[in-house]
């Protein structure tokens, strides 16, 4: 490989660093009407009447819709492919309001000036109903989030509006509660996850206008241009073949905006109008409005002997999915699809079983992680405190448990495990952390602590039978490459990673690789950038399309020297005759393909993939504990990564130190909150609280690369992984230097202390 597995810097680094990218609102038209919404105060109720006499009155005020102005389909705002697991429940408005923040008018205007003016002179009647808050007594409450009947659910998922219930499975093999009988010891607890938001810096944002063919063109920060392009066409009741969707710079997703969260608003707006419009969500709407991890109940019980052996698994999780049912049903099936099988090697049973509920609390949606943050955080701290119950060394009670290559996973689609090396993760990141001369803690001497914990993670490629890839390359008469992808490039660097996937195959550096963004009326389908799967699945996309471009240049390049293809190869910028040693340059080739010929040198190439090999991670911490205070501080991170091939090395470790931090946030300080009436009380940075870089020591990542035969060049993903150990290992690090359990997160210096204090 001569491209593939090279620190290639990353093809907008020099534009970042000297603010050269253009994004959402630089895009946006110049003279274009904004947009905002007026947003419900109550948790549950109905909108009576809206008075916009006043409202309308006011200069520069174009238009005041309201839920009698907008189409009455119902539709999801979860980008997932046709047919969706999410239901149906959204309108663009609707006279039931069910959870603060719910939007209840929209204003356009010509300035921001007359729109916030408009806005405080709505006057708007409500009937305030009872809200359903506490997701615990939602399924079958009588107060129903979704009694409509005009809601709908596309795929079986066990749902019914009629008891405030988004989603329900189970997946069971093996005798349950035979084995559990069978076993020595069992273990039974609940770990809580809260809803926790993904922060990035781009608010969500959005600019539309009509194009000369009076199409709906839509400019918006999203990961899923082909997802928005159908939701937008499912709420507005236009075919899709109407709507043209692209996608800038983007500041950030982290999974956020793989839901529809600002785009419909604005898109109605132009389509009523005909006008240019533009909605900036600022950071109170982006909190209190926008798509945050589902909160969890996770339940384990687990079954072992007292030799070590983990015979049996049993997950049931509690998530609430919010006022609307957004990747509800799909992040509670991760819950345990990605933490069970790690688990294979003594596994004799396992059961999966899971509630999805309605509550008038901000519907949640896609958060890096997708469900299997929960399910870890919750699998891998009950593994810890079995091993303290035997005595054994985590690392060694996993090592007798662990998944290894070549094993078959049950709990995971019965799919192989072709390329893993979590054992070795495992190892290696012990090692890192000093593990054998740190653990369990060490006393300071001056009422600290210092403690290590340790936690193993996967998570998946793609989701496999359903996601599409799909990239289209042609030479240019330069004898350089354009590359089109419709793959969102979030900070990520998959312009980056795909271009050297590129390049290598084409024989050039990856500086000759030029690629174009998402854009649904120029780029080839793809499922867009969720599901980690764009490594993976739009990679192989790449190489299939650059074997086959490959393939014609030499084509013509044999008719161009009048030899037999086979007698040609492509060599950088030259193609020779490795006969006569003849050649003919690339630019040469390019020229070529534009007269008297009648194949293209453009190929596009799709793919899609049965499985979903796993990425895997071990994580290992060393803390340092006040034990006046419940203070904790990071002193090291060490963490070992399998994501098959490393395609570029320094995008890696940036997207593994990245993970850690939100992880080591999620931990210890995030946490959505809500009063008693259902508003959230964390609606800016000053009360939601992230941690800075300068609030952790060192981040170190390692890699032990496996080959992974299905994936391009042997590639698995990373860009999910990297979140999940850092709940588990700082909750064992923790109880190492405390002896006590925090079952429910994030683990606060205050809950540190109280129970420190109770434990006196």
């Amino acid at each position: 490989m001569r491209e593939v597995g090279k620190r290639v810097r990353k093809k907008d680094a020099m534009a970042l660093v000297t603010g050269q990218p253009v994004y959402t609102d630089d895009l946006a038209p110049k003279e274009c009407l904004i947009v905002k919404v007026l947003r419900s105060p109550h948790a549950n109720a109905i909108v009576e009447e809206v008075n916009k006499t006043v409202a309308l009155k006011v200069p520069g005020v174009e238009a005041i819709y309201t839920w009698e102005d907008v189409p009455k389909e119902r539709f999801a705002q979860a980008g997932q492919t046709y047919p969706e697991w999410s239901p149906y429940d959204r309108l663009i408005l609707d006279q039931h309001v069910r959870f603060v923040g719910d939007p209840v008018a929209i204003v356009a205007g010509e300035d921001e000036a007359c729109v916030d003016r408009a806005l405080k002179m709505l006057k708007v009647k409500y009937k305030v109903l009872p809200a359903v808050l506490d997701y615990h007594t939602a399924k079958d409450n009588e107060t129903l989030v979704h009694p409509e009947d005009s809601w709908k659910s596309l795929y079986p998922v066990g749902a019914d509006n009629k008891r405030n219930l988004c989603a329900h499975m189970e997946e069971e093999k093996g005798d349950v509660e035979g084995t559990f009988k069978d076993c020595d010891i069992v273990l039974e607890h609940t770990y809580h996850v809260p809803a926790v938001n993904q922060t990035m810096m781009e608010t969500f944002r959005t600019a539309c206008y009509l194009d000369t063919y009076g199409r709906l063109v839509v400019l918006s920060s999203t990961q899923i241009v082909f997802h928005l392009r159908r939701i937008l066409g499912n709420a507005l009741g236009i075919p899709k073949s109407k709507i043209r969707v692209i996608k800038p710079r983007i500041g950030g997703g982290f999974g956020a905006k793989q839901t529809s969260v600002s785009e419909v608003y604005p898109a109605f707006v132009t389509w009523m109008t005909k006008k240019p419009s533009k909605m900036i969500y600022t950071r109170v709407e982006s909190q209190i409005a926008g798509s945050p991890r589902h909160e969890m109940d996770v339940t384990v019980r687990l079954g072992a002997d007292n030799d070590g052996k983990i015979r049996v698994i049993d997950i049931y999780n509690l998530s609430n999915t919010g006022a609307y049912g957004d990747h509800g049903p799909t992040t509670a099936g991760l819950t345990g699809h990605k933490s069970i099988p790690m688990y294979t090697g003594n596994l004799e049973a396992f059961r999966h079983t899971f509630d999805v509920v309605y509550t008038n609390q901000l519907a949640a949606g896609a958060y890096r992680g997708y469900g299997a943050t929960q399910g870890i955080f919750a699998l891998e701290s009950m593994v810890n405190e079995l091993a303290g119950i035997l005595k054994r060394d985590p690392v060694e009670l996993r090592m007798q448990n662990i998944l290894k290559q070549g094993m078959k996973m049950p709990a995971y689609f019965d799919e192989t495990a072709e390329s893993c090396r979590l054992d070795e993760c495992l190892v290696r990141a012990a090692d890192m952390i000093g593990w054998k001369d740190k653990y369990p803690c060490r006393d300071m001497g001056n009422g600290k602590v210092r403690s290590v914990g340790i936690a193993m993670a996967m998570q998946g490629s793609c989701i496999s039978f359903v996601d599409v890839g799909s990239a289209t390359v042609m030479l240019n008469e330069d004898g350089s490459y354009k590359l089109s992808i419709a793959a969102a490039d979030m900070g990520t660097g998959c312009d980056t990673i795909l271009s050297q996937m590129a390049a290598d195959v084409l024989h050039v550096s990856t500086d000759e690789i030029f690629v174009s963004g998402a854009d649904t009326d120029n780029s080839p389908y793809d499922s867009g950038s969720y599901a980690s799967s764009t490594t993976y699945i739009t990679g192989q996309a790449v190489v299939k399309a650059c074997t086959e471009l490959e393939r014609r240049i030499c084509k013509l390049a044999a008719l161009m020297m009048e030899c037999d293809e086979e007698d040609v190869e492509l060599e950088g910028h030259q193609v020779c005759n490795i006969k006569t040693g003849r050649s003919v340059t690339t630019e040469e080739v390019g020229f070529k393909a534009q007269s008297f010929n009648d194949f293209a040198l453009q190929v596009t190439e799709s793919h899609t993939s049965p499985v979903s090999p796993p990425p895997y991670m071990a994580g290992a911490v060393e803390i340092e504990l006040d034990k006046a205070t419940g203070h904790v501080e990071v002193l090291d991170y060490a963490s070992v990564i399998d994501c098959g091939t490393v395609v570029n090395p320094n995008l890696a470790t940036v997207q593994a130190e990245g993970g850690l931090g939100q992880g080591i946030g999620m931990t210890l300080y995030e946490n959505i909150q809500y009063t008693e009436k259902g508003q959230m009380i964390n609606n800016s940075f000053m009360q939601y609280k992230i941690p800075t870089r300068r609030d952790y020591g060192p981040l170190r990542v390692e890699f032990r690369p496996s080959y992974e035969p299905t994936g391009p060049f042997g590639v698995k993903s990373i860009g999910e992984i990297v979140i999940n150990t850092p709940a588990p290992a700082i909750a064992h690090a923790i109880y190492n230097a405390t002896g006590c359990w925090h079952r429910d997160l994030p683990i606060t210096s205050e809950k540190i202390a109280m129970a420190l204090l109770d434990g006196e």
